[in-house]
């Protein structure tokens, strides 16, 4: 299968073209505007790999892709939190099955109704979402729920090692709803909180406990209604050095009260200035999630999932959505045409041959029942 990673040589894209480079099933382009870029990881890598010069915004884009010969795209060159669906409705047109990196909320939300007809039609897929979240979180969430009747908290925390390699659109995705008013549903309806305000103390497993901020992604209006969540769903991240943090909780500040309009232009200075606060981290990163609801018998219970990953490989887990569906659309696995976000696509097993390869550590306490005042 003919598979262009676009922004291939970038923080994730790269990532995911090592993984792929090599695999029978498939012939890699690395794609990007800048072409020198492209061919260096290309000849890198070897096996038939090729760097091209690709501009997503060029009117012309879906034709070279039909020239290329494209048959997969991936599309890693985010930030998608202000991005049109050209890149998808061009892939469909080309003929291209087409997944992506996108953990922008709407981005991914309204995704299938934006797409779904130009895919169907096309007879490939779409997919939005192939990443951290909400593809891993929804498999962990599946798989820690399985046979509840009902489910009423669902809590998630990532937390990135301070030393982990962060690239600038990273930052401008995180920074952009900084401060900003957010959708969450909590105590069973639909209110409005800050980003990156009002921290909260979050315990890991393997990582010491951390000040986690709220954040704006899909999974904040995706699980309500896929799971039936009764109460809350909240999705926090937590940096390493507290300092850090708390600036972001600043930055909050200065944009609730007019002071700062657009955190996202301070990206570029983010990522200039981060290593100088590496030597107060570590390269110990993870995440958590939290449920709560009743089991099959009934019974208030409580279940929770932890990873760990060292040696700053946090980085490798939102790429592993993308390649384990790659490899399957190369080995010619069916998956049914059409636009849909990355939810029940992928089983936590999954997983845990990359979480293997990187060294990455997986707990699952054992489950807790609840009493009564605990299950409120």
């Amino acid at each position: 299968m003919k598979t262009l990673v676009l922004g291939g040589y970038g923080n994730f894209g790269a990532r995911i073209c090592r993984a792929l480079a090599g695999d029978p099933s498939i012939t890699l382009m690395i794609g990007g505007r800048n072409t020198g870029r492209a061919r260096a990881l290309a000849d890198e890598l070897g096996s038939g790999a090729v760097g091209v010069a690709m501009d997503l915004a060029s009117p012309a884009f879906s034709d070279e892709l039909r020239r290329l010969g494209v048959e997969l795209l991936i599309h890693t060159a985010g930030p998608f939190q202000d991005q049109s669906y050209d890149v998808a409705h061009a892939a469909a047109r080309a003929g291209a099955h087409y997944i992506d990196l996108a953990d922008g909320r709407r981005f991914v939300c309204d995704f299938p109704s934006a797409l779904d007809a130009a895919f169907r039609a096309s007879g490939r897929v779409g997919i939005s979402g192939a990443s951290t979240v909400p593809a891993l979180s929804s498999a962990v969430v599946e798989r820690l729920t399985h046979q509840w009747r009902a489910i009423r908290n669902i809590d998630i925390c990532i937390a990135p090692a301070q030393t982990a390699p962060r690239g600038e659109a990273t930052l401008a995705a995180v920074l952009s709803y900084c401060g900003g008013p957010i959708q969450v549903w909590d105590d069973g309806r639909w209110m409005s909180s800050p980003g990156w305000a009002n921290p909260k103390r979050v315990r890991f497993a393997r990582l010491r406990p951390r000040l986690g901020a709220l954040c704006d992604i899909p999974d904040l209006e995706l699980f309500p209604s896929r799971y039936g969540v009764k109460n809350r769903v909240m999705f926090r991240a937590a940096l390493e050095v507290g300092l850090t943090q708390r600036a972001m909780g600043w930055l909050a500040v200065l944009r609730r009260i007019g002071l700062l309009k657009q955190p996202s232009r301070l990206a570029a200075l983010m990522q200039a200035t981060a290593p100088m606060f590496d030597f107060l981290g570590s390269a110990l990163g993870g995440m958590v999630v939290r449920v709560e609801g009743e089991d099959a018998m009934g019974r208030p219970i409580r279940r929770e999932w932890h990873i760990a990953a060292d040696d700053d490989h946090g980085p490798e887990i939102p790429c592993m959505a993308a390649i384990l569906l790659a490899r399957r659309l190369a080995r010619g696995e069916d998956l049914t045409p059409g636009a849909r976000a990355c939810m029940g696509l992928l089983g936590l097993d999954e997983f845990h041959p990359e979480f293997e390869r990187w060294g990455m550590v997986t707990d699952v306490p054992a489950e807790e029942v609840l009493d009564g005042a605990s299950a409120v």
